[in-house]
């Protein structure tokens, strides 16, 4: 048996659920769908969630459903965060509505559109340093937004510059050193 997918999913109350070709969950902060794999069934009863199973060659998908069903709950109920930092002197961000506007280094600023759903705020800057919060109710929408605005500026391990997420831990390399002149030295 799949250890994920037989822990049953507690609801929180205001979460509503229909279960049909596929699940969909709707609460305070959304409406969400995961689609249901053939040989899965999903169980309403006393405020959790369960799923079965056909038979063994259903494991992966039932712990695999199990897990977007799980997330999708949490989504519509309490919500998603993801913490990113822009370390570098002059990196900076500014949202404005949809588009978040940042600062990188580069000749130009560069416009990042945030879709619907995934809403940024910006910290106040302390030092060199600006945190963002990115939060939303789809982990996975939310987890490609952290990873494309990671990738605008990746964190170097010379200057440590750039973006890297919150608890991210990033090895400072060293750098060459310039005694010998590159002549092999002559």
């Amino acid at each position: 048996m799949s250890r994920v997918g037989k822990k049953p999913i507690p609801l929180p109350k205001g979460v509503k659920i229909s279960i049909g070709d596929e699940l969909v969950v709707e609460g305070p902060k959304g409406k969400q769908s995961v689609p249901i794999p053939r040989g899965i069934t999903f169980r309403q009863q006393d405020g959790t969630l369960e799923l079965q199973r056909d038979g063994d060659d259903k494991a992966a998908l039932h712990g695999l459903t199990r897990a977007l069903a799980s997330n999708a709950v949490q989504g519509v109920s309490s919500g998603f965060t993801r913490e990113l930092q822009i370390f570098g002197i002059g990196y900076r961000c500014e949202v404005k509505g949809r588009i978040a506007t940042f600062t990188l280094g580069y000749s130009h600023p560069i416009e990042f559109y945030l879709p619907d759903g995934v809403d940024l705020k910006v910290d106040k800057p302390v030092q060199n340093l600006t945190p963002l919060i990115l939060t939303g109710s789809d982990r996975q929408v939310l987890g490609q937004v952290a990873a494309n605005i990671r990738a605008l500026r990746p964190p170097d391990p010379y200057k440590q510059k750039g973006i890297r997420y919150a608890k991210e831990l990033l090895r400072k390399k060293v750098g060459k050193s310039g005694a010998t002149g590159g002549k092999g030295g002559k």
